[in-house]
């Protein structure tokens, strides 16, 4: 299959009713089912105790989560981190409802839940007709913060993995394309690039360990040395683009506050990999701090070390 076929909707064929795939219609069915009959209170208790479940039985990743506080915050205390972990579990639960709520929700009933808070900068770039790269962070409510967005008229382009299972990636294509977002396949750096030109929005995600290609070990919370994608300084660089701080966490009444509020470009050191992995650091620590209990703590955000012989020992 061809790249750009990736930046397609998956046509439905008769072959995706073969009984293997019974189970993922039967899976995305009962979810569409529940999310929109229930209402939002008590979908976002289900969810949490979901999450509660899957901490029971998910022990090793409990460990990562602790691991990962204690290494980003060494001076928080013991029980804190520990409620941080109950909590992460809690948003981890919600996140299945919350997909099922971007990708199953009519916009009618999904903009109840929306809170646009500052995002004039992009409305701003839209009238100069720039390009804008929209840092995110891999929150646990990722499908709705990107929906958001183009329920608000402000819609994007995303990197994008294509799932192995058809008719799964024939629900996902769908869902994740709700409200005029489109999908890049993530490894089509042109493709990337040209949309940036062209004045469009790219929504991208650099605050994981994505391993040693095109990466560099900047400080990260209170690791010195984590390793962060120099993906970010390419597309700015060679794009010309702004590059906007994003992100739509859910508050305390159960609404997601959407905010894009500055351009860090003037200031950013395109030109220096390192300077500008660590500069970007800096927002993304911002951006997690605004509610750090629903960011992905789940995964191994610093298993990788310059020395690569060393990889996990921080999780050993």
């Amino acid at each position: 299959m061809s790249k750009d076929k990736f930046n397609q909707a998956p046509p439905f064929s008769l072959s995706l009713l073969h009984p293997k795939y019974w189970g993922v219609w039967l899976g995305f069915g009962l979810l569409a089912l529940i999310v929109n009959l229930l209402p939002y209170a008590l979908l976002l208790r289900l969810g949490q105790s979901i999450g509660r479940i899957g901490m029971r039985f998910g022990k090793s990743r409990v460990r990562i989560a602790r691991r990962n506080l204690e290494l980003a915050f060494p001076d928080m205390e013991q029980a804190e981190i520990e409620r941080v972990v109950e909590e992460n579990f809690k948003n981890t639960g919600m996140a299945l409802i919350e997909t099922g709520i971007t990708w199953f929700w009519p916009t009618w009933r999904f903009k109840r839940i929306l809170v646009a808070k500052d995002v004039e900068i992009l409305k701003q770039l839209d009238k100069q007709g720039k390009g804008a790269l929209l840092c995110c962070v891999h929150a646990l409510n990722l499908e709705i913060t990107a929906r958001a967005f183009g329920v608000l008229g402000l819609q994007g382009y995303g990197a994008y993995r294509p799932h192995s299972n058809p008719a799964y990636e024939f629900i996902q294509y769908r869902g994740r394309t709700r409200n005029g977002n489109k999908l890049i396949y993530r490894t089509d750096l042109k493709q990337m690039i040209r949309v940036l030109r062209q004045g469009h929005r790219l929504f991208y995600l650099p605050d994981q360990d994505y391993g040693h290609n095109k990466s560099v070990f900047v400080p990260f919370f209170a690791v010195e040395e984590a390793c962060t994608t120099t993906g970010t300084s390419i597309l700015a660089y060679t794009s010309k683009c702004a590059i906007i701080p994003g992100s739509g966490f859910r508050n305390s009444a159960g609404q997601y506050e959407i905010i894009a509020d500055k351009d860090i470009e003037p200031d950013y050191p395109k030109k220096d990999e390192t300077a500008a992995a660590a500069y970007m650091n800096k927002f993304v620590e911002e951006i997690i701090m605004r509610a750090p209990d629903q960011w992905m703590w789940l995964h191994k955000r610093f298993k990788s070390l310059p020395d690569h012989n060393l990889t996990n020992s921080r999780y050993q």
